[in-house]
């Protein structure tokens, strides 16, 4: 029998992995070596930096896996020279986080009385995430400008467009980058106190990857400076901060200059998270050579709205009420704003409330006509 070690915020992992073994749930930030010095599998998010550290005194470790997109967290190399095999949740929460954007988008575009077809997206990175956006954003019929010079080097097809040059043709930034400090390409403070002056004052900032991709101090500053200045005064840059430096310790000073503040929890769809404790208990199946028993449907709840149809008059200008229906992410910027200076931002993040992705409710039309946009968008159809 294995001796598991999961972070405590880690949905349905007593479902899944009870069969190995026994299950510990853990605080997955305040994790230390002598707790999992008898672990045979570790289980982690993002808040767990996995490396010799914490793995000192442990000499039995047989797999690591975090139920996370990212692996900056993961000394990979490490783990290799040990013989401890590793995965990660590669696409996990990836819907989700679309929908968290696509809701932000939804509301910057109302505050604007500026429909979302007359703007241009930039989407910097476009990979698990980046790529389902961009489809989510042309079946919407918006415009989408793609930078990702990683793809462009092994895709010579691939539209890139370089940083700065995509900084002058949008309306918005939406990043999802992993966190690389190092490198050809590094995205530590891709956006930051220089290159923030050459970005045109009315383009809004959306990040929902790593914190430390967009400078907070930098948005920060330039938010101080234009409501001093009697030139901009009253006139903010659209800010949208799902992810911080220094998380768990935010910039208190920039949540007022944001339209949308959260705690990190734009992947935190119930299916998002879930999906990624699936990935893992495949993976140990794959490992152990055992033929899986679960699936993540096994456990999901059955969500609130199962079904709704729609009518012959149905328009794309209707998807926002839509998709409002089932998530508006001015409900979590209003539980930040509460609860950060009282529960702070831990807290925020273990007491999430439910949250169903678009595939939990399923379309029907009279005629059984349901528009592609919509199944594109990732609602289910009859």
């Amino acid at each position: 029998m294995l001796k598991i070690y999961a972070d405590e915020n880690m949905p349905y992992v007593q479902q899944f992995f009870a069969g190995f073994g026994q299950v510990q749930l853990v605080d997955g930030r305040n994790l230390t070596p002598a707790q999992v010095a008898d672990a045979d599998v570790l289980l982690v998010r993002s808040v767990t930096k996995v490396n010799a550290e914490l793995l000192s005194q442990n000499n039995r470790l047989k797999f690591v896996g975090t139920a996370t997109i990212g692996v900056d967290h993961i000394d990979k190399t490490y783990l290799q020279n040990r013989g401890v095999t590793f995965t990660s949740a590669p696409g996990c929460n990836a819907q989700s986080v679309v929908e968290y954007v696509l809701s932000s988008l939804f509301l910057l575009s109302e505050q604007q009385q500026k429909p979302l077809q007359q703007w241009t997206i930039g989407v910097v990175g476009v990979g698990q995430i980046g790529a389902r956006l961009v489809k989510a954003l042309q079946a919407l019929q918006v415009k989408v400008l793609q930078c990702d010079p990683l793809r462009k080097a092994k895709e010579p097809d691939f539209p890139h467009v370089p940083f700065a040059d995509l900084m002058q043709q949008v309306d918005g930034l939406s990043f999802h980058v992993p966190l690389v400090k190092t490198g050809e390409h590094p995205t530590f403070q891709l956006l930051n106190s220089n290159n923030l002056s050459e970005l045109p004052p009315d383009v809004a900032i959306i990040n929902a990857s790593r914190g430390e991709v967009t400078c907070n101090q930098a948005l920060l500053l330039e938010a101080q400076g234009r409501a001093q200045s009697s030139e901009t005064a009253g006139t903010q840059r659209p800010l949208v901060l799902d992810v911080w430096d220094n998380e768990p310790s935010v910039l208190k000073a920039l949540v007022p200059y944001c339209r949308i503040a959260t705690a990190h929890i734009a992947g935190h769809s119930i299916e998002g998270k879930a999906r990624g404790t699936e990935m893992l208990y495949q993976a140990l199946c794959q490992l152990l050579k055992i033929q899986p028993q679960h699936q993540l449907y096994d456990f999901c709840p059955k969500p609130v709205m199962e079904m709704l149809q729609i009518s012959a008059n149905f328009r794309l200008s209707d998807v926002q009420s839509l998709c409002r229906m089932l998530y508006d992410v001015r409900r979590d910027d209003a539980l930040f704003r509460y609860h950060l200076n009282g529960n702070g931002f831990d807290w925020l993040r273990k007491h999430y409330p439910p949250r169903r992705e678009f595939s939990s409710l399923r379309l029907t039309a009279p005629k059984g006509a349901i528009p592609e946009y919509l199944t594109q968008l990732g609602f289910s159809s009859q």
